[in-house]
């Protein structure tokens, strides 16, 4: 459910985000002279849901991986921010986390991507992922996540965690407990969803439309808890 008349504004936005999208790709592949690789491929897609906003009122910002891209949907506007309240936007990045190496596209990382995130200001931001850092060591995801908290330093930051998704279980249940940990020793909320029985793609890894439609309600449920009590 896109909040307070945001579905209009989603569906045009869609359209130009598959416009954009596929442009961008075409003028990449043709500056490169060669076909699209990957990490261009998911700096595309980054910008292009980065341009597509949801939803009015106070400005909520998601920094992501690619859960919040939407990576797989026929539709990624419709990805788990849309269920946020407010006007969302989302800084997405398929295959980034808390570390600084768990995406081979060098430091995209939560914390790199951050100023870029809050230029235009934000009343609350919200960190999802940790997927990505599964086989990361604890030393690097815990540099990541003090980065990030240094870079958000004068916001409402609520951090949500990793699902646990069929491919990588063991490795979200390793950064879950880390992620808990640190957020609890640095006074910053997060929210857990180990405990939330989602729909997959084939990959077992990334969210179906009805995965994200689930974990994007919930996930709103418990930042908006969690967030209630927070002061700038």
């Amino acid at each position: 459910m896109i909040h307070r008349g945001g579905t209009r504004r989603l569906v045009a936005s869609s359209v130009v985000v598959l416009l954009c999208a596929a442009l961008m790709a075409l003028y990449i592949a043709d500056r490169a002279g060669a076909d699209v690789t990957p990490c261009q491929a998911a700096r595309a897609a980054s910008a292009a849901r980065s341009d597509t906003i949801t939803g009015s009122g106070a400005r909520t910002v998601v920094i992501g991986d690619s859960w919040s891209v939407g990576l797989g949907l026929d539709e990624p506007a419709g990805s788990w921010p849309a269920q946020l309240p407010g006007e969302v936007h989302v800084e997405g990045f398929s295959g980034s986390g808390f570390s600084e190496t768990a995406s081979r596209c060098g430091d995209v990382s939560f914390a790199a991507r951050t100023p870029r995130a809050t230029l235009g200001g934000a009343d609350l931001v919200v960190v999802e992922g940790g997927l990505n850092d599964f086989d990361q060591p604890p030393a690097s995801t815990t540099r990541g996540f003090e980065r990030l908290l240094d870079a958000l330093a004068d916001h409402r930051v609520v951090v949500v965690g990793p699902a646990d998704a069929p491919s990588r279980s063991a490795g979200a249940r390793r950064v879950d407990a880390l992620l808990e940990r640190l957020a609890r020793e640095h006074h910053v909320p997060y929210v857990s969803t180990l405990d939330l029985d989602l729909d997959y793609l084939d990959d077992d890894l990334h969210l179906t439309g009805e995965g994200h439609e689930d974990f994007g309600r919930v996930v709103a449920e418990r930042v908006g808890e969690a967030a209630a009590g927070l002061t700038r």
